[in-house]
């Protein structure tokens, strides 16, 4: 039996719940599935650009932008629906700008010609969706004094604590579990703005693994079995909506605005 190839390219602080979600596939299949954490750009991942990947977490930009260009090879198969009363029931996410709360930054604007950071140049949450902002409310990208990579939501949170940067975006899901993680956190930060809201991002499905499987997977997040029932409790996920590609196009409409 063929064991699948499954890769996170999301924040390593969702992990374990991938792991959870994997195994559930696992058990529905009766397939192995190998999960790795992965340290590659998605759109630069050999693993993704030869199709060797069977399914993956990822960003809602990245797979936008490559479905645009490989149409083919690859679908959502459902996006989670968080508990938190901020999400409205719906499946999306937020950009929750912060900043050390001894600092005196206690609006957006104050972070103008300040050290900003972000996770990673292909990330909406951390990246893209802030120039976007920045466009609507009719400033540029030389708004902020320096645009700082950290490498990880983790760490511009981290660095932002530290005052090694004076502000940076965090996916809230990311931010959510980081301060469930680490409760003492929380009076260190302030967040000064959300931006906001994007389609949560998916879980994905290479079309090799043929339609019977795909449909198997999906249905197996959509009517998940007491295990995963558990592991998503936990994790604060209410359900799985089943969500398409045309869903994650506005985000491949503010990247074109934000790129041109």
């Amino acid at each position: 039996m063929p064991i699948l190839q499954a890769v996170s390219y999301l924040a390593p602080n969702w992990f374990k719940f991938y792991h959870a979600v994997t195994d559930a596939l696992s058990r529905s299949l009766e397939i192995d599935i190998h999960l790795r954490q992965s340290d590659h750009d998605p759109l630069n991942d050999p693993w993704l650009l030869n199709d060797q990947l069977d399914l993956a977490f990822i960003c809602g930009l990245p797979f936008i932008r490559h479905h645009q260009a490989h149409s083919h090879q690859l679908q959502v198969l459902a996006a989670p629906v968080m508990q938190a009363p901020r999400y409205g029931d719906r499946p999306i996410y937020f950009s929750d700008v912060v900043v050390n709360a001894a600092s005196d930054i206690h609006q957006f604007l104050d972070l103008a010609g300040q050290q900003f950071g972000y996770n990673d140049p292909g990330s909406n949450s951390g990246y893209h969706l802030v120039r976007w902002h920045l466009l609507n409310q009719g400033d540029a990208d030389d708004f902020f004094g320096a645009w700082i990579a950290t490498g990880s939501h983790q760490r511009s949170l981290q660095w932002v604590i530290d005052n090694r940067i004076d502000g940076a975006a965090i996916d809230s899901t990311v931010l959510e579990q980081a301060l469930q993680e680490h409760p003492e956190w929380e009076a260190l930060i302030r967040v000064v703005t959300t931006i906001g809201p994007s389609p949560m991002p998916p879980i994905i499905a290479a079309n090799h693994l043929g339609a019977a499987i795909i449909d198997k997977l999906r249905s197996t997040l959509l009517y998940p079995d007491p295990e995963l029932q558990t592991a998503m409790a936990i994790a604060g996920v209410k359900r799985y909506e089943h969500l398409t590609a045309r869903d994650y196009t506005v985000l491949a409409e503010r990247y074109k605005v934000v790129t041109r």
